[in-house]
């Protein structure tokens, strides 16, 4: 059976299971999440199958790791200047010592933290050691578009290149930075190319407490210790290996403060994972999301649901009884396509409760009950609409996908929205696909005013700094926005899959 027109994924399902190069393994769905191998076309239309290593393979219970800093070369005050470089590097995750080739920052994974003030100037000499061109994305960060590594000024391979800017006041947050070249970026990022950035301040109300960072990511692993490549479930529903890891390693053990009570800065740095995390016993408290704290504390949440992408920070009590808990992510129905496995609770990391004494959890003092002053943005002075939605086809008997936005597929020579600087913009993210899509915007931060689902709209019931929001089939998110600096920008879903197969698009800043 052969289509020659785009439609809808749902519409083509049923051809998929019928064609004889995917044979059987698509029936039974064992080209999605069962572990034990993976399956991916070959020339000729045969399946060579890739035996995937087993969790175990991968040593668990360490002691959790601190991340690497990059180093600060400069005597100058205010000034940030240091070194990123792209490369391949070998190391040694699985038990029995087979090497596997990452890609990394600096020789580390994740990649190196930059730690820097509001209003200091950052420099950083871009070295790419990659056979591929690369830039650096400076995810979420109020950067000028000609330094924020966008797919138009790739760095050739063996090129280099410094990204030069300096970060306004009120931008204290936590952010992170990846590659962004087109075609090139979920390859890149799911062979180890990611690392850390935050803003802090001065005034910052919760710096007495004492801080954790989690680096939430996943590995997708052959036997013999290669890095495997997308296999069609990977390109249709977003990578995810079956190795979950927090700083890179795999269960670590986290031992609680024995204060009883700790900030943590969480990262969800995976491909498309979406993470729905609890600690039972424990009390969460978020303080802050994408673009930094929160006016004030949110508290009494037991569950923290994290789209691909998205930060946030949250103060953990320790429980009364004290003892070991792990930190667990909860499956997530997002849509996924095609036969899927049954998903199951993960264990991230254990946190160890035991140096903490009940006198001391009776002795914590109150949290402060203002954080910071966020203000509404203003009366909206422009609109825009993003429709997210998805078309396969079988045209000549090969199965392809589009991920669309607008109906269109992404061309970087085109410029699909023009904005005016410092204006206040109010967007319609409109998800007419089967599954989520996670939005995101270069160069700034918005505020969720609402979402809309089958005709009841929910106002946001927080007031917040964001760059990631989730969009659920058949759902319209509203925002607002201002875009602070002329130039080009992108905006498309973090699902990265997505966003390499054509989900972006691109306004102007006039």
């Amino acid at each position: 059976m052969m289509m020659n027109t785009l439609m809808p994924r749902r519409s083509v399902l049923a051809t998929l299971s019928t064609l004889p190069w995917l044979g059987s393994a698509w029936a039974q769905g064992t080209m999605a999440h069962d572990m034990s191998a993976m399956s991916h076309a070959v020339p000729g239309g045969a399946v060579a199958a890739t035996v995937l290593a087993p969790v175990e393979a991968i040593a668990a219970g360490a002691p959790l790791a601190v991340l690497k800093k990059l180093v600060n070369t400069s005597p100058q005050p205010g000034l940030f200047r240091a070194t990123l470089r792209a490369a391949p590097v070998s190391l040694a995750v699985l038990q029995d010592g087979t090497p596997t080739e990452f890609w990394a920052y600096n020789n580390s994974l994740p990649g190196p933290l930059i730690e820097v003030m509001e209003g200091d100037t950052v420099e950083i000499e871009f070295i790419n050691a990659l056979s591929q061109p690369s830039t650096i994305h400076w995810h979420g960060l109020p950067v000028p578009p000609e330094q924020d590594g966008n797919p138009q000024d790739a760095v050739p391979a063996g090129g280099r290149r410094v990204y030069r800017f300096k970060l306004p006041l009120n931008c204290a947050g936590t952010y992170w930075y990846h590659p962004h070249p087109h075609g090139f970026t979920a390859e890149q990022v799911y062979r180890g190319l990611a690392g850390l950035f935050i803003v802090r301040t001065k005034n910052d109300p919760l710096k007495s407490i004492p801080e954790r960072h989690l680096v939430c990511s996943d590995l997708k692993l052959g036997a013999d210790g290669r890095i495997a490549a997308n296999d069609m479930n990977d390109e249709m529903n977003g990578r995810e290996g079956q190795f979950a890891l927090v700083n890179a390693q795999r269960q670590p053990v986290l031992t609680f403060d024995a204060g009883g009570r700790e900030r943590w800065r969480i990262w969800n740095a995976n491909s498309a994972r979406y993470l729905r995390l609890s600690l039972p016993g424990a009390r969460f408290t978020l303080v802050g999301t994408d673009g930094g704290l929160l006016g004030k504390p949110v508290t009494g949440l037991t569950e923290l649901q994290m789209t691909a992408a998205e930060r946030i920070e949250v103060i953990v009590e320790a429980p009364a009884g004290g003892g070991v808990v792990g930190l667990v992510t909860e499956p997530v129905e997002r849509g996924k396509m095609g036969e899927v496995s049954p998903e199951h609770p993960i264990t991230l990391l254990n946190v160890d409760f035991s140096a903490v004494k009940p006198e001391r959890l009776a002795a914590l003092p109150k949290l402060p009950g203002s954080l910071r002053r966020i203000q509404p943005l203003g009366a909206a002075k422009a609109k825009k609409r993003v429709v997210f939605s998805e078309e396969m086809s079988m045209a000549g008997g090969v199965h392809s996908m589009k991920f669309l936005v607008n109906g269109q597929n992404f061309d970087m020579q085109r410029v699909d929205f023009t904005s005016r600087i410092h204006e206040v913009e109010l967007w319609e993210i409109v998800n007419q696909s089967d599954m989520d899509h996670p939005f995101h915007i270069h160069g700034t931060q918005f505020q969720v005013l609402e979402r809309e689902l089958d005709g009841q709209v929910t106002p946001e019931p927080l007031l917040a700094w964001r760059d990631m929001v989730n969009t659920r089939s058949g759902e319209i998110v509203r925002v607002k926005l201002v875009q602070r600096h002329k130039g080009l920008r992108m905006f498309h879903c973090h699902i990265l899959e997505h966003e390499n197969a054509g989900m972006m698009g691109q306004v102007q800043v006039i």
